[in-house]
Formats: C-alpha cells, structure tokens, sequence
C-alpha cells in the first residue's frame, strides 16, 4: 500500500484554544507528512509493500526500524485527528463506560491512570486505552511504538510527543493532558473501535 495523508477531520481552528489552528497546522501538515514521506520511501523494496498499514507495523517492527517508526507512527496519526473533535470530551457511550467501570475501576480512576501514563510516559511516546485478550487496558509506549506489536487494539491514544503539545501548553504536559481527556476526546470514535474489536 501506499501511504497518504489523510484530510484533517474538521478545521484547523475547530478546537478552539485546547489545540490551535497553528499546533494542528504543524503536527499534520509537517510531522504527519514526513512520516508518510519517508515511510513511502521506506517501503520500497521491503518486501511488505502490499501489506496493510496494520501489518506492516506488526512486520518491520525489530526489523527495520527506520520503517516501522515511520509506518507505526502514520498509523497512530491517522486515528489520533479522529480520537479528537470540537466540543469533546464529556460522557462516555453507556457500552463503554460500563466496561471502563467493571474493568479500569470507574470513569475517575479511568482519568487519573490515563493521564498518569502520559506524564510518566519519558520523552517522546503515547498513552493508551487498549484491548487485550477482550480486557481494556492502559498503557505507554515510547516513540512510535502502539497497542499493535503487543498484542492489542489501540482504542484511544494521545500523542505525547512535544510536537503534539509545545506551541499551545510550552513544558506543561499534565494541563496538555488534562484538557485532551476533558475536552478533545471523541468518545464515539473510541467506542466504534471497541465494537469492531470484539
């Protein structure tokens, strides 16, 4: 496959002061880009060019590094613009939250873990809500590394990366990700994910 960038969900401006028009602006149209350059360039003559975006991922992940970060990280983008939208944040869909609260210890404690792995996550990574073995879990991974290679479906990840945040909240990534869970999240998209994961 070859890898595109894909449109932006809403407008550049459409999420207010959580994320500026100038943070999306860079983080899409620079970073988001340069990973699908390179990782195009990447992919020829890897043997894997049919495979989807998903299975290359898992492939060249301890193979070949420069692909894999630039595969894993296209992959993660193109679902983080849609783990976001304007005027999100608020209730989760009764099937999710029912599952957060049996499984993660409720809504509250779903937040504060959450957030926990992105500030704890050392430099450049992701946090995640992910299902394995038919159980969310959190987690952290550094770099470009997701769910994917251990086993897991990403169902909600936010990019810690200083990229993702540094215009907007400069060195405060705890009030970054704060405001990502509180604000920006799309509950709807996580949870169509859930359901086509089980």
């Amino acid at each position: 496959m070859t890898f595109t960038l894909p449109e932006l969900p809403y407008a550049y401006d459409a999420l207010g002061d959580f994320m500026s028009a100038e943070t999306l602006e860079y983080h899409h149209d620079k970073h988001h880009q340069a990973y699908v350059t390179n990782g195009n360039n990447l992919l020829e003559g890897s043997g894997i060019e049919t495979e989807t975006l998903e299975n290359i991922v898992k492939l060249s992940h301890g193979k070949n590094a420069g692909l894999f970060n630039n595969a894993a990280q296209h992959y993660n983008h193109n679902h983080f613009w849609k783990w976001m939208k304007p005027n999100g944040g608020g209730n989760l869909p009764g099937n999710l939250l029912e599952k957060v609260n049996s499984e993660l210890g409720g809504l509250e404690k779903f937040r504060s873990d959450f957030i926990n792995a992105g500030l704890t996550q050392f430099g450049s990574g992701w946090a995640w809500l992910a299902l394995k073995n038919g159980k969310l879990e959190i987690i952290k991974t550094p770099n470009g590394e997701n769910p994917l290679i251990h086993n897991a479906t990403p169902l909600l990840g936010v990019d810690v990366w200083e990229h993702s945040y540094y215009i907007d909240y400069r060195n405060a990534r705890p009030k970054y990700l704060e405001v990502f869970f509180d604000n920006l999240v799309n509950w709807e998209y996580v949870t169509e994910l859930l359901e086509a994961a089980k």
